[in-house]
């Protein structure tokens, strides 16, 4: 009997632990419902007001301009206008852009303006929350570490904005590389360049402030696995449309067009597409624009599915994660892409090695077996196909050494180079070459090296090795075994991206987002580190007082 009243009283303790929330007061009840019913009222209201306005301002443009451009502008007005309401909807809309805008733009059209949309949703979100942090008195910029390097890159930024691009714009110079200079407007070229220089570092403070608890961590790591698996299936499909005859893609081509991806060749998903299966070349888009795109996401979405799968709190979204990491391996044999067939397995032996998982045999063990049985499957379904891949890398790389095309891109940009402050911002980046001549620079740093000289290009290197080791302080300090494993993830994924100089990642999508915006992820964890632990703590103390 005794036994059995102690029982009684352990559980009848207990129970209150199952409450998360105490039961809110008849007058706190209602006054939720004014709340959401005025919340419902005001959104009402602000979307009846900017429809109003963008449809007056979109039937003035369709009369004077036409439908192409009545409508980006009637949709920019709306997106713009409701992201500055709501910067945490924004931020989230923003995420999920990325790897799908180069989907939308060639179903709604093919539109310059289109292909920046995901900015729509970032700069008004970016504007809320400046504001919001001068209100609070908090800084913007996190952590406190890099805003002095920055401080210097965006100064010698700006002194090549003014000075180089602003002489050019005064006094256009009559070089090769500037064949048609009264056409050209400079400065546009150098605001241009200087956003896709600097333009994401404020998602850094602005994915801080987003996270406010680990409920909203959660969210944003498992909507990251949610868009790879989409994305991911969409790829597979993409492949299977063309390999059944769905979509021609560029089989039926002539000459040099056999080699090139081209817009012609679409196929329902992304952009520009190669398919020419009997000459041995493949190289897909997936829901990107373009095909090397593609491959940056399957890349940089190893680092996400290996986070999630190794540290998830729920079986099933770790699951997820694994099942994702499988989606990332399979686009990364069948898209053609040698960089992504060479950096994925890579990059997932390194993670297992950097975070220490590769000593969790237990939950290793059955992701090996799974990827191995996959990967397995596919060389025995289509070994011509994995054949043809490998030999292409392989090939690739006799013909062309990466660490020799570097040095190459360097030797040559060091001797082109205008001045120490470079040649102007947007001299080497493609998306600026619709207000002027641009050179083609395929390495990163070079490129930074030709844009803003080596001041700028040692500048940004302080910047970005400040970030990684703060970042890497950052991991360090975590003491949540879930927190630190996905800290670490990230860690590993600024570490390789900061000092990556093949081709250009950080200056298109997706990765020019993802760096930035996962790295105000990292930063935020120590925060709900601390919260998990004070939470553990008050639930240990209520255990020791219940029994």
């Amino acid at each position: 009997m005794p036994t059995k009243t102690k029982s009684s009283r352990a559980k009848k303790s207990k129970k209150p632990l199952t409450k998360e929330t105490p039961t809110l007061s008849l007058k706190e009840r209602l006054a939720q419902k004014r709340k959401a019913t005025q919340e419902r009222k005001e959104l009402i209201r602000i979307l009846t007001t900017v429809s109003s306005v963008s449809l007056l301002v979109g039937l003035v443009l369709f009369l004077v301009a036409g439908v192409k451009a009545a409508v980006p502008s009637v949709l920019g007005i709306i997106v713009m206008s409701l992201s500055y309401k709501y910067p945490r909807t924004a931020l989230i809309a923003f995420l999920i852009y990325v790897p799908a805008g180069g989907t939308i733009t060639y179903y709604i059209g093919n539109s310059p303006i289109l292909q920046l949309a995901k900015d729509a949703f970032y700069f008004p979100a970016l504007i809320a929350i400046w504001q919001m942090c001068r209100r609070q008195k908090v800084p913007l910029i996190v952590p406190p570490a890099i805003r002095t390097p920055l401080l210097i890159v965006f100064s010698l930024s700006i002194l090549t904005l003014l000075f180089i691009n602003g002489g050019q714009q005064l006094n256009p110079p009559s070089t090769a590389l500037i064949e048609e200079a009264t056409s050209e407007i400079p400065i546009g070229m150098g605001i241009l360049g200087l956003k896709v220089f600097l333009g994401y570092i404020p998602l850094i403070g602005c994915v801080y402030y987003l996270i406010r608890d680990k409920k909203d961590f959660l969210l944003l790591s498992r909507l990251q696995i949610i868009l790879i698996l989409v994305c991911g299936g969409l790829g597979i499909l993409q492949y299977l449309l063309l390999l059944t005859g769905v979509c021609e893609g560029t089989r039926n081509a002539v000459g040099a067009d056999l080699f090139k991806a081209t817009l012609d060749a679409r196929c329902y998903f992304g952009g520009s597409l190669l398919y020419s299966p009997d000459e041995g070349v493949i190289r897909l888009p997936g829901t990107f624009v373009a095909p090397w795109q593609w491959a940056w996401f399957l890349i940089a979405s190893t680092f996400f599915a290996f986070a999630t799968g190794f540290s998830d709190p729920s079986i099933i979204w770790r699951f997820m994660g694994l099942g994702s990491m499988a989606v990332v391996f399979i686009n990364a044999v069948v898209s053609g892409q040698r960089i992504a067939l060479g950096l994925v397995p890579t990059c997932f032996i390194i993670l297992l090695i950097l975070t220490g998982q590769i000593a969790n045999l237990k939950r290793f063990i059955p992701i090996g077996i799974g990827l191995a049985a996959i990967l397995g499957i596919a060389m025995v379904s289509y070994p011509a196909v994995v054949q043809e891949r490998i030999d292409s890398f392989f090939g690739r790389w006799d013909a062309s050494p990466p660490q020799e095309f570097i040095v190459q891109q360097f030797e040559e940009n060091w001797k082109t180079v205008d001045t120490p402050i470079g040649s102007g911002l947007g001299r080497a980046t493609n998306s600026a070459r619709s207000l002027g001549s641009t050179k083609l620079v395929e390495t990163y740093y070079p490129k930074v090296l030709y844009e803003v000289g080596i001041v700028g290009l040692l500048g940004f290197l302080a910047l970005v090795t400040t970030l990684t080791i703060t970042a890497f302080k950052t991991y360090r300090s975590l003491k949540n075994r879930n927190f630190r494993t996905y800290g670490a993830a990230l860690w590993v994924f600024i570490l390789f991206i900061s000092y990556n100089t093949y081709y250009y990642p950080l200056d298109v999508d997706p990765v020019a987002v993802y760096y930035w915006f996962f790295a105000g992820v990292l930063f935020k964890l120590p925060a709900l580190d601390k919260e998990e632990m004070k939470n553990e703590e008050l639930a240990q103390k209520t255990g020791k007082v219940a029994t």
